[in-house]
């Protein structure tokens, strides 16, 4: 949500960020719009300081035997009264078209992010490691997997297109790239784990600004609350409507969950595999902070990720999203995509994104300064910050695991840093 004075201030400046972005958006029409539910409220105000005047004057009216005034003025405050409920009506009509507006805007991009239409205007900040190359015609993930204990088929049976089972050894190295990456945020970057909630309302999706222009690709239940496409909605909506002292910031979150996305955007795209599934695990990040806190963050946040790759020796390079590649909320977004040899190219496997206020607003969420001014007074309340990213995808980076560390048998050698998660195993052997 963006605050509605930077509209009213420089409606200019503020359709050319919009323009950036690619959003349309007629800021003649939103001043006339705006402008006519200031009018309403305005006209309620008046009418209510007027009904409040008469209402005075009534009692005076009959006590010094004034009655046809008092009758009077009892019609005219009864006609102010039904004034009232219409220009709030109108009020109210016109300020949910004015949030409509609002709420369907995407963030501000910040000064430094490159203007482009797609992928093709992304740009490559830096790259660590070489890409890997193994000696033999290196194969992709699932020609691997289906040796391992990787089944579509059986998962197409049960659920359809776009879900799979893991079994064996292939299952146990799933689960320790996810406890891997959970200790490692945790232990080496501060962060908190939390369990959070799978299922959430409608207010929450609206929070991190998932609803309502994505509700296509997401999964409703039939008491009318959302799977998580993201663990970034339980752990950022965990502080809505809250003030949070200044002292408890920057507050770091962290979950392993299971997310759910109807990938209604990406019909005919990767197919094939586990690269984009129904149904994934994901480590993500979250991070609160104050506004001075928060470019800081965003590379803390973006190296706690990167870290993961290197501890792996996978090799990767950070991308600086342009406009028109960033999500919805993000003012600035690092893709980190992983090298896979079976596929011959880097491919998304985080995204850390600094959202600015623009979640904050919408969640409600604020902080109040510690320190005080000159004078001793305490400042007012502030929005705060909100960034997100993944450390990692575990479907994802199983897959870049398989590709790069395959061997011209059709196995896996396990990773060092995973090994004392898989009891010491350190190749998984086709069956």
């Amino acid at each position: 949500m963006h605050d509605i004075r930077l509209l009213r201030d420089d409606p200019d400046a503020f359709a050319a960020a919009m323009q950036r972005r690619g959003a349309d958006f007629d800021g003649v029409a939103f001043a006339d719009l705006d402008g006519r539910r200031r009018a309403a409220a305005l006209a309620a105000e008046t009418a209510q300081a007027e009904r409040n005047r008469l209402s005075k004057e009534i009692g005076q009216a009959f006590s010094r035997g004034d009655r046809a005034g008092g009758e009077a003025m009892q019609a005219e405050v009864a006609a102010l009264k039904e004034t009232i409920a219409a220009e709030e009506a109108r009020g109210a009509e016109l300020g949910a078209q004015v949030d409509a507006q609002l709420a369907s805007l995407p963030n501000r991009a910040a000064a430094n992010v490159p203007e482009g239409a797609d992928e093709d205007g992304n740009v490559v900040v830096s790259q660590w490691g070489e890409a890997t190359e193994l000696g033999f015609a290196a194969k992709e993930h699932d020609e691997i997997g289906r040796g391992l204990g990787m089944d579509f088929d059986a998962a197409a049976a049960v659920s359809g297109a776009r879900f799979v089972y893991l079994k064996g050894p292939l299952a146990r190295l799933n689960r320790a790239l996810g406890q891997f990456m959970l200790d490692h945020q945790t232990q080496q970057h501060g962060y908190v784990e939390v369990v959070p909630p799978l299922l959430v309302r409608t207010e929450a999706l609206y929070g991190t600004g998932q609803l309502p222009k994505f509700a296509d690709d997401l999964f409703q239940t039939s008491d009318g609350r959302w799977l998580i496409p993201t663990a970034e909605v339980s752990l950022t909506n965990y502080v809505r409507e809250q003030i949070l002292p200044e002292q408890t910031l920057p507050l770091r979150l962290t979950a392993l969950t299971d997310c759910f996305r109807a990938e209604a955007g990406a019909a005919g795209r990767d197919t094939r595999g586990m690269i984009r599934q129904h149904q994934f695990e994901k480590v993500e990040l979250v991070s609160i902070v104050t506004p001075e806190q928060s470019d800081d963050e965003h590379e803390r946040m973006t190296r706690a990720a990167e870290s993961v790759l290197e501890a792996l020796h996978l090799p990767y390079r950070r991308m600086l999203l342009c406009t028109g590649d960033m999500g919805f909320s993000a003012a600035r977004t690092f893709d980190l995509e992983v090298w896979l040899p079976g596929q011959r190219r880097y491919r998304e496997i985080s995204s850390c994104s600094t959202c600015t206020d623009f979640q904050a607003r919408r969640m409600n969420t604020r902080f109040r300064p510690a320190a005080a001014d000159a004078a001793g007074k305490k400042a007012g309340t502030r929005f705060v910050h909100t960034l997100n990213g993944s450390g990692l995808a575990v479907g994802r980076t199983l897959v870049a695991v398989i590709e790069n560390y395959q061997t011209a048998e059709g196995a896996v050698r396990v990773p060092e840093v995973l090994q004392p998660y898989m009891g010491g195993l350190t190749i998984i052997e086709p069956a």
